[in-house]
């Protein structure tokens, strides 16, 4: 079977290789992956900056939906025939999160997803709404996962509330749809006026351009009557949590998710005392969390936003495209086209 590896760190260095197909054994299943979804994690494990240490070869990515079509001696939860997708972490079952759960992450730890097919623990699949397609079902185990745990884990959001979602990537456009179900008000930031329309017509109510408004936490401000929202959805790191707790009210939650705009710059503490903000460090979540936020899609109809699906063929130029950072909502790899 066909597998992309990392036998060096770089885009450039991506191999497209033959390698065995896998065999089950107790407990594991074999999924014939159809779709794989890139998240920012997997941009930074091919370029080196996710792990330096990574095992040589290693089969990237962590988001992969199919058809599951082998099982081993003992598996019940699954059948062959099942369409699946995968979980994040393959020994998060449900629960608290712990050390020992985080172990088993697919394309860090472990072979990913960006293969024909690939192992996986019978407990490490969940079955996917019926209404999508393998492309959008693969953009849900990491991106949606997170939206879900940030919105409805850690920031309890409801009726009336209001949500700032940062930038239109694929954890944002999943955190707006989430938010939006719920009745909340989303207001959102971007770089760009054509995104900031694109993402009204998901359910934005209000948008700003940073670049053009760098005093965005202001304007999150003005926007809910001075107090603030009551969710912040923060995927940018370091560059942007500052302004992230001045637009999130007193007592508010800020959902700390992501390093796009960096990981480290000095921080003024204050604000968090000052302010008794809730600060939720949101590192995906468990299958659980997968199951929940399934039924919840299957339920809305909801449907994930996917930029441009790319052939098996075209890896590099997928991991390029999420390395420009011109995409709305998510990139995604059909493994069946080459």
């Amino acid at each position: 079977m066909k597998a992309w590896r990392i036998p060096a760190f770089g885009i450039d260095k991506l191999s497209f290789d033959e390698i065995p197909a896998p065999q089950p054994g107790p407990g594991q299943v074999v999924l014939d992956v159809h779709a794989v979804s890139l998240n920012y994690r997997d941009l930074m494990t091919v370029k080196g900056f996710y792990n330096p240490k990574l095992q040589p070869h290693r089969i990237p990515c962590s988001d992969g939906a199919g058809i599951i079509s082998a099982i081993g001696e003992g598996v019940t939860q699954v059948a062959v025939g099942d369409r699946v997708a995968g979980t994040f972490f393959q020994h998060w079952i449900d629960g608290d999160p712990a050390v020992e759960k985080f172990k088993g992450a697919l394309g860090g730890d472990i072979d990913g997803t960006l293969t024909q097919q690939v192992l996986l623990r019978e407990e490490g699949v969940a079955q996917i709404p019926e209404h999508l397609s393998f492309e959008e079902a693969a953009s849900l185990p990491c991106a949606g996962v997170t939206a879900w745990n940030a919105v409805v884990t850690a920031g309890r959001v409801k009726s009336g509330d209001a949500v700032l979602i940062q930038g239109t990537g694929g954890v944002s456009c999943f955190a707006l749809q989430f938010a939006r179900g719920l009745g909340a008000r989303v207001i959102g930031t971007s770089s760009s006026a054509d995104k900031l329309r694109r993402a009204a017509e998901l359910g934005l109510d209000a948008g700003v351009n940073y670049r053009e408004n760098p005093e965005w936490a202001r304007w999150a401000v003005s926007q809910t009557g001075g107090q603030g929202v009551d969710l912040t959805v923060e995927v940018g790191g370091a560059g942007t949590f500052q302004q992230s707790m001045a637009a999130t009210r007193t007592g508010g939650v800020v959902a700390q998710i992501g390093v796009l705009a960096g990981r480290e710059q000095t921080l003024m503490i204050t604000p968090i005392l000052h302010k008794m903000l809730q600060i939720r460090g949101i590192y995906v979540g468990s299958r659980q969390h997968f199951v929940e936020m399934n039924r919840a899609i299957a339920q809305t109809g909801l449907r994930p936003v996917i930029d441009r699906v790319f052939s098996f063929g075209e890896a590099r130029e997928a991991f390029q495209t999420m390395e420009h950072a011109s995409h709305f909502g998510k990139i995604v790899i059909s493994v069946k086209t080459l």
